[in-house]
């Protein structure tokens, strides 16, 4: 999954031959998961047809402040557009629309939308290249910069006059992955890498039976997503589970019992700079494991156990500077308990979350919480969505990092 999953992006087309590429360029934002919205000028019209943008992005197509062919005109919001946005492309930007763009003046839906827009703004030159390099398009280029859009330079090329220099407009992949790296860079654990386990662990009492539990995953991937959304690369190793967390930041290492999630994670903890340990492992196994199924020979069947490895405590172990996080599920002295486990395996925070509070717990949607970190401090929340629950954690947790 793209950064851009989910991401409403607004495309303003100007009256350029580079318009033409935009097709590609909605359809690259579509594949990628966005939402997109097309607002031209009306002279782009000439380039490339509404209908085509229309039928790529699966929305309307504005060019002016009224429907044209609607006798009951109505009025295209540019106010509206703008609020949309979670990111407004201005491709192509002649040098008409940029010098327009940089002396504040709106006499078009694009340009009354650019003047409206809270989001950040990207712009793709497009010109030929005595225009490119002309004083007044150069300072047209400074003046947008300097009120904090962002510009996606031209590439060198064949132009449509038939020279040959810059003033293409950058190819449309060459947009999107420009986008996507700008936007990775400001998120704030770009270049961190965070493990997180999640799921149950199954321990084998012959080939067909187990021990397990009710865990489902999905706090553990929501932990996941959360911090992919804010720019990690993301290890996430799992035990058995029906949940899904597809993003090209989300490493996903699949496992069933508690000594392969161990090996897993140990292999991979040296490497990061944030473990999340959400996963409900059990605590014991057979000590024995039957190589063929056991018969059901009397009324009764007895089990000896041993106990699993510690992941928690054996990362506690040997950390150096990673930032270590524990969950503790309990039923009874809740913050005791939390809080000794917090010490004992020398976390930097732990989780609480409890058995006796309605709507926690396994296989729910929603979780209520109590953060304990290893300076005593406790915050505790309301029941929320697991999906906030992540949101909250991976904030506690880089403020604590950057404190």
């Amino acid at each position: 999954m793209s950064i851009l999953s989910g991401k409403n992006i607004l495309l303003g087309i100007s009256a350029g031959i580079a318009a033409y590429k935009t097709a590609s360029l909605v359809r690259l934002f579509v594949k990628a998961g966005a939402n997109v919205k097309v607002v031209m000028t009306p002279s782009a019209k000439d380039f490339i047809t509404p209908l085509t943008l229309s039928t790529l992005s699966k929305n309307p197509v504005y060019s002016s402040f009224t429907n044209e062919e609607d006798d009951n005109a109505v009025w295209n919001n540019h106010v509206d557009l703008g609020l949309w946005a979670d990111l407004f492309l201005i491709a192509p930007a002649t040098a008409n629309t940029m010098s327009k763009m940089a002396n504040g003046t709106s006499d078009n839906l694009l340009l009354a939308t650019y003047l409206s827009a809270k989001c950040p703004v990207y712009f793709a030159p497009a010109m030929d290249l005595d225009m490119y390099k002309h004083e007044s398009t150069l300072k047209s280029m400074e003046t947008l910069k300097g009120y904090g859009n962002i510009m996606i330079p031209a590439e060198s090329g064949e132009l449509a006059s038939g020279l040959v220099g810059e003033g293409r407009m950058a190819e449309p992949e060459h947009i999107v992955e420009f986008i996507q790296k700008d936007i990775l860079g400001k998120m704030p654990l770009n270049g961190k890498k965070v493990l997180v386990t999640a799921g149950p662990t199954y321990e084998a009492i012959d080939p067909v039976r187990f021990i397990g539990n009710h865990s489902s995953g999905k706090m553990g991937f929501e932990i996941a997503k959360a911090a992919a959304n804010l720019g990690a690369e993301v290890v996430l190793v799992t035990g058995p589970t029906h949940e899904k967390a597809v993003s090209s930041l989300i490493e996903i290492v699949p496992v069933v019992s508690a000594e392969d999630m161990y090996q897993e994670v140990h292999k991979y903890f040296n490497n990061v700079d944030v473990a999340i340990l959400s996963a409900a492992v059990a605590d014991f196994k057979p000590k024995q494991v039957a190589s063929q199924k056991i018969k059901k020979g009397s009324n009764t069947l007895n089990l000896e156990l041993e106990k699993t490895k510690d992941i928690l405590a054996s990362l506690g172990e040997i950390k150096k500077d990673q930032y270590l996080v524990g969950f503790a599920l309990e039923t009874n002295n809740e913050i005791e308990n939390a809080k000794d486990k917090l010490k004992r395996k020398n976390l930097n925070l732990i989780v609480l979350n409890s058995l006796n509070d309605s709507g926690a717990g396994f296989k729910v949607n929603t979780n209520k919480v109590t953060f304990i970190n290893d300076k005593n401090e406790m915050l505790e929340f309301q029941l929320k969505s697991k999906q906030e629950v992540a949101a909250d954690l991976l904030n506690e947790i880089l403020k604590q990092i950057h404190a």
